[in-house]
């Protein structure tokens, strides 16, 4: 992230981010930051890699309690947010607007 910002503050396209490191920050945003979040009554938001595989679904329960995230596409989801690797890596630390989100936008920007 902090070659990314470095890049992004002299000017120009910032080098791509690699697809393994950028699940692994998808990973890192999902499994870490995001159970900062509640939501009552539950929701469920899903996350699609759709350029790397396996291992590319994740499924978020954000609730009341402490949320749960697993790397599957467990149960229906209210909203999911499908797209490539870097840009799902990038997305939610604001470096990057959401690529695609299908069903409940609100819940995406939650």
């Amino acid at each position: 992230m902090h070659r990314y910002d470095a890049e992004s503050v002299r000017g120009g396209e910032p080098s791509p981010v690699s697809r393994d490191f950028a699940v692994d920050g998808i990973d890192e945003a999902l499994l870490g930051f995001h159970t900062r979040l509640r939501s009552e009554p539950p929701r469920v938001l899903r996350v699609r890699a759709v350029d790397a595989v396996p291992d590319a679904v994740r499924t978020v329960r954000l609730t009341a309690g402490p949320d749960l995230a697993v790397r599957a596409a467990e149960g229906e989801a209210e909203a999911e947010l499908p797209g490539p690797a870097d840009r799902l890596c990038l997305a939610p630390r604001n470096r990057t607007a959401i690529p695609r989100v299908t069903g409940d936008p609100a819940l995406a920007a939650l």
